[in-house]
């Protein structure tokens, strides 16, 4: 029997899942509102003139790393879109940091949460995520966290996070306080405030997306240039314009670089990709140190061999202006890997090339590539 011309309508409000979800974004935005925001360093080059590198230390965060503010967007563009309810379990495909914080915002709402996993992943970050009260949950081979991790959401009743999707569009890139506007901000008062590069590594992709499309958007002539480690699938993609191409191996520098292209790499926003040797990003990381005093990650170390490749540049094509870099997470979390010479030695990293390169750029400011076996 036809039921046309009855007005039909079907009512699913729940008050009581609607308050909790407004008290779970009121708690993660009071979360941001506690913090200040993260330092601009000056990075010292006494050896060039006209060129300021800029280091964006996002390992001040509660968290201790750039992914806190992934994290943050991730959980209220799930809360928002109705995907997370009350006792929920949230799950995780991450090598580490986003996990980290991502347990930590799950633990402000009450959430259980799993980590999905490379057996591979520093014992420090698994401690981290535990210390949050998040689980870890391990495979053998980084492809298979993805599968996983969807499997366990299906199996629990929980929400599959899936950073690798929506890290490109859980964050609002035309402001909002999002990590390009705040750049731009704190450059204001420099002698270059709009930067010719800023230079960044890709995990997500996320955050290459938010900046790549900033720029865009507020009309900056600043070029976007994605640095990327060994076995990572972007820069090859990049380089032939095929997004699907895939390497099926994970990176050795924790945090950057995929066995895939990940559905949030935006290629058409990146101006430039540089590859860099594993043995570059360490050696890097452990000049900044040096440098700074600080101990930073080897993600850190990708992205000033990059940053420092295009100041040597911008000296020696007579280029003035500022180059903007992430310090990305702290070294601490790094003491039996990349700070371990008997760690390097294992896995056949020699830096000492590098090394020569980053201490004759200090003091001459040419950039001499390194001579490997």
């Amino acid at each position: 029997m036809s039921d046309s011309g009855v007005c039909r309508e079907v009512d699913r409000r729940d008050e009581k899942a609607r308050a909790w979800v407004s008290e779970a974004v009121r708690v993660v935005e009071a979360d941001a509102n506690r913090s200040a925001d993260t330092h601009l360093h000056v990075f010292p080059m006494p050896a060039v003139t006209g060129v300021d590198l800029y280091l964006k230390d996002e390992s001040v965060h509660p968290t201790g790393s750039l992914k806190h503010r992934l994290a943050r967007s991730l959980f209220l563009y799930a809360l928002c879109n109705g995907w997370i309810s009350e006792g929920m379990p949230v799950i995780e495909a991450s090598s580490g940091s986003t996990a980290v914080s991502e347990a930590y915002f799950a633990r402000l709402l009450g959430l259980p949460f799993v980590a999905v996993m490379p057996a591979s992943t520093s014992p420090e970050k698994i401690e981290l995520i535990e210390f949050y009260g998040g689980r870890c949950h391990f495979v053998e081979r980084s492809g298979q966290i993805y599968a996983e991790a969807k499997r366990l959401a299906e199996e629990t009743g929980g929400h599959y996070m899936d950073q690798f999707t929506y890290a490109e569009r859980a964050t609002d890139w035309r402001g909002n306080n999002n990590i390009a506007e705040s750049i731009f901000t704190q450059l204001a008062l420099e002698e270059h405030p709009i930067p010719t590069w800023v230079v960044v590594g890709a995990g997500t992709g996320g955050t290459s997306a938010t900046i790549g499309r900033y720029v865009r958007y507020q009309r900056h002539d600043t070029s976007v240039a994605v640095v990327d480690p060994e076995n990572s699938s972007f820069f090859p993609a990049f380089e032939s314009g095929d997004r699907d191409f895939a390497t099926g191996r994970p990176s050795r520098i924790e945090g950057i670089g995929r066995p895939r292209v990940e559905p949030s790499f935006v290629l058409g926003v990146v101006d430039r990709m540089i590859a860099v040797p594993d043995a570059a990003s360490i050696a890097a990381m452990q000049f900044c140190s040096r440098v700074t005093g600080r101990l930073v990650g080897g993600s850190t170390g990708t992205n000033l061999w990059g940053s420092l490749r295009l100041a040597a540049e911008m000296r020696r094509t007579g280029v003035r202006g500022s180059i903007v870099t992430l310090l990305c997470d702290s070294g601490e979390r790094y003491g039996n890997t990349y700070y371990d010479e008997a760690w390097l030695r294992t896995s056949g990293i020699d830096i000492t090339p590098y090394l020569a390169t980053l201490d004759t750029f200090a003091t001459t400011g040419e950039w001499r590539e390194p001579v490997t076996g």
